[in-house]
């Protein structure tokens, strides 16, 4: 069956090639990640179907075929300009080659997971916009409240009043004219949300399983030693300054791949296994002491600071400041605790960079994660139940100074982490030397800060902007920090498990904590009486059952409310639906295991 797949899709990609102009057809063979040999091979197959076309009294093609390959050409070509446009166009391109070239892979999987997210706030950014601030414009009232900059930082007094909280929208139907279409607030809003953590849910899954297929099964088979070395080469870079970044891209990788072949095992006596146990066992203790300590710290803080902000007048920007209380505790101990967390490590002397570092992030995910269910169950026991008129605008208003407060300190810890350790290493004491850069921390720094995002976007539907914004300097300040103060890894090893590993502390326990913290807002809070798009509903579901309860009554919409009844509903269809997943995923798994088995006896037979 594959040799017969494999057969078809040659036939298919000669016949590709053969309806191509001149110079695409050679771009296109160029641009094969096959042997000189094997495109010849499709080049004369090319060149003999090219000539069976042309031969004299074959049948002329009818008019409208003609027309309609000549469009197919057409399209193609612009689709090949516009993926060379967008190539060009490629946000961080240039820097993540940099970066490549001279920290190895290790450094740049940070970088790419940061840029994988600031792709992700901007859709975020880009469905909230348009479907929930949007339509908000048509029936916002002016702003009376003064601006004195001081919001920027509390998000408090005059922002109170505008789109970038829950509490501003209203829960009319919008209508420009008396019989024109209307715009349903509170279903816009609940399905904007909910259809966005859906599309989250199936993009983290799919980029899950595809990191994990190419880096996590079988990596040898398609980054093999040899042919690295022989066929890496890119011949079409003629640029000097290009042509020495490759050069150190590709002595860095094979470094990487010679670094993990010739890794040596240490064997440890009895009593050396026994101490290095007992170190193990010790620093796990104090690192979730530390953790303890610090959620029941940043709990009790919280608690006093809700008390103080609601004895005093809900707009006054003097009490909002002493709000920042709470976001600067809780990023100290989440910019501080981590570099005990390194120590530890570093006393701990794990044999490879990878387990010190998954060490590391483990120690950090479990913090980080325990700090903000912390602040979760705040939000969602007190501050719900408290005296606050729109107690969904007070969480958003926290969460924003969380971000705010956390970007603060991490453009702080680049300077006095990174920049004050080089000074120190290099003018007073040399022996401490440069620092390397701390992956682990910096990652998960990245997945709290989404975190509080996804948390926020129900509360401050404009929330992604601002990360979207903090992601970009971040990432030019990490950069700029980087090629300054740091030196490149001093034991050189491939990552090729990291960034899987990255998307799934993102998806577990980031993003399933945050669907269970939006399932417990939508359906078991009671929304606020004066404010937002649900106020006088006993939950902000209600209004979607309301909703299908007048669909019901409608003639023409009785499938959706059948829709709703039997499916959306249904236990049986969920289960239906997750078996036929999972089906699906085993199929798509044998198929690419099939075909990198293809792939790998081909590439012998080549080699042979």
């Amino acid at each position: 069956i594959w040799i017969f797949h494999g057969f078809y899709a040659e036939e298919k990609l000669v016949g590709d090639l053969a309806s191509m102009s001149t110079s695409e057809r050679i771009k296109a063979i160029q641009k094969m990640p096959e042997t000189m040999r094997k495109k010849r091979e499709i080049r004369n197959k090319v060149l003999k179907e090219i000539a069976k076309k042309s031969r004299p009294g074959r049948t002329r093609l009818s008019c409208g075929t003609q027309s309609l390959q000549a469009t197919r050409v057409s399209f193609r070509r612009f689709g090949n300009n516009l993926s060379g446009y967008f190539h060009q166009l490629q946000i961080f391109h240039k820097a993540l080659k940099i970066i490549g070239a001279e920290f190895g892979t290790s450094v740049l999987s940070y970088f790419i997971f940061l840029k994988w997210l600031l792709t992700f706030n901007i859709f975020s950014f880009v469905i909230n916009f348009s479907f929930i601030t949007i339509p908000q414009f048509v029936t916002a009232e002016p702003n009376n409240l003064p601006f004195t900059g001081l919001e920027l930082i509390t998000g408090a007094g005059y922002f109170q009043q505008t789109v970038l909280y829950y509490g501003f929208y209203t829960n009319a139907t919008i209508s420009k004219t008396e019989n024109g279409p209307s715009y349903n607030m509170q279903l816009a809003y609940i399905f904007t949300v909910g259809i966005y953590f859906v599309i989250c849910f199936f993009i983290l899954l799919f980029s899950m399983a595809k990191s994990f297929i190419m880096n996590l099964t079988n990596p040898q088979t398609y980054h093999g030693n040899a042919s690295k070395l022989l066929c890496a080469w890119d011949f079409n870079i003629t640029n000097d300054r290009a042509v020495k970044l490759k050069q150190k891209n590709l002595s860095t990788q094979i470094k990487e791949d010679l670094m993990e072949v010739n890794r040596e095992v240490i064997n440890f006596s009895v009593k050396e296994r026994v101490v290095r146990i007992v170190i193990h066992l010790a620093s796990w203790v104090a690192s979730l002491g530390t953790a303890v300590i610090a959620c029941t710290g940043v709990y009790f803080l919280s608690i006093n600071n809700l008390k103080l902000f609601v004895k005093g007048h809900t707009n006054n920007l003097e009490s909002q400041a002493a709000m920042l209380v709470l976001p600067v505790v809780a990023s100290l101990l989440n910019a501080f605790i981590p570099f005990f967390y390194s120590w530890l490590g570093h006393l701990e002397r794990f044999q490879t960079p990878g387990q010190h570092i998954y060490v590391t992030i483990i120690r950090n995910i479990i913090l980080k994660i325990s700090v903000i269910g912390i602040l979760c169950y705040y939000w969602l026991t007190v501050v719900a139940a408290s005296e606050s008129q729109c107690w969904e605008t007070l969480v958003g208003q926290d969460i924003y100074r969380l971000v705010l407060v956390d970007f603060i300190f991490c453009l702080l810890g680049s300077f006095f982490g990174e920049f004050l350790h080089r000074i120190i290493g290099t003018a007073v004491y040399e022996s401490l030397g440069q620092p390397e850069f701390d992956i682990g921390r910096n990652v998960l720094d990245l997945i709290y800060a989404q975190t509080l995002t996804w948390i926020g976007i129900l509360f401050s539907p404009l929330l992604p902007a601002i990360q979207m914004i903090a992601f970009s300097i971040v990432f030019y300040v990490k950069k700029v920090s980087l090629m300054m103060n740091c030196q490149p890894p001093r034991k050189v090893w491939r990552t090729a498990q990291m960034t899987t590993s990255f998307i799934f502390l993102l998806f577990f326990p980031s993003f399933l904590g945050v669907l269970s913290v939006i399932g417990v807002t939508v359906w078991r809070l009671k929304p606020s009486e004066e404010c937002g798009p649900f106020r006088g509903l006993s939950s902000m579901y209600a209004a979607v059952s309301e909703w299908i309860k007048v669909l019901e009554n409608l003639t023409d919409s009785k499938w959706v409310a059948w829709i709703y009844h039997n499916l959306i509903t249904s236990e049986l269809f969920f289960f239906v639906l997750s078996t036929i997943a999972l089906i699906i995923t085993y199929i798509y798994w044998q198929i690419i295991e099939g075909r990198k088995t293809m792939t790998k006896l081909l590439k012998k037979q080549i080699c042979n």
